[in-house]
């Protein structure tokens, strides 16, 4: 004899499940999708998978791979990088600079690198965000990530993020950002003189 019957044990068992479930899946979903960005029914579709990176040669932009060659694509939100072996090559997605205002577009090299790299925001970071603080040594919660590569225009760097919903975005101020794994890879095949441009 089977029992089909509904027990007053399963039925509260599933009203507590039901009620519960709204609650859980907007806790799951807070971090990944923030609340401040327009719905995605409102937005133009922008592709940010490997698929919607344009092919980039080395050639079209470098007169020669010295020590090594980078292009930071801002349009398509990738960074390539070309060895001076002539062998090596590598492409990461990246964030991007929030407007065009604080994007700098052309040439320019890596001058120095640094592991867990301490953080000074800029002073126009300041004037916009008072409560950003005068300096953040390396670690979690620091903007750097775990690795940074200063360029040899001031206040310009290729780092990490410890906040991986930045890449694929406008999330920046003039930096170009890559998941932390992605700049640990990168970092010790880039050399100090390795040039760099933004495009």
């Amino acid at each position: 004899m089977s029992s089909n019957r509904i027990t007053r044990r399963s039925a509260l068992l599933g009203a507590a499940v039901t009620l519960a479930t709204p609650a859980l899946l907007r806790a799951q979903s807070t971090d990944a999708f923030p609340q401040s960005e327009e719905p995605i029914r409102d937005q133009f579709p922008v592709r940010r998978n490997i698929s919607a990176f344009r092919e980039q040669h080395w050639e079209d932009h470098f007169d020669s791979l010295g020590v090594g060659c980078l292009l930071a694509d801002i349009g398509s939100r990738c960074v390539h990088y070309w060895g001076g072996d002539g062998e090596t090559y590598r492409l990461y997605p990246s964030s991007v600079p929030m407007s065009e205002e604080l994007t700098r577009r052309g040439y320019t090299k890596v001058v120095r690198k640094a592991e867990n790299p301490s953080w000074t925001p800029t002073q126009s970071m300041r004037e916009r965000d008072p409560s950003l603080p005068l300096r953040m040594d390396g670690g979690p919660g620091n903007p750097l990530g775990t690795r940074a590569m200063y360029l040899s225009w001031p206040a310009y760097l290729v780092h990490g993020t410890h906040d991986t919903r930045k890449i694929g975005r406008q999330s920046s101020s003039g930096c170009i950002g890559l998941y932390n794994q992605h700049v640990e890879q990168l970092y010790p095949l880039v050399q100090i003189g390795t040039q760099v441009r933004l495009l």
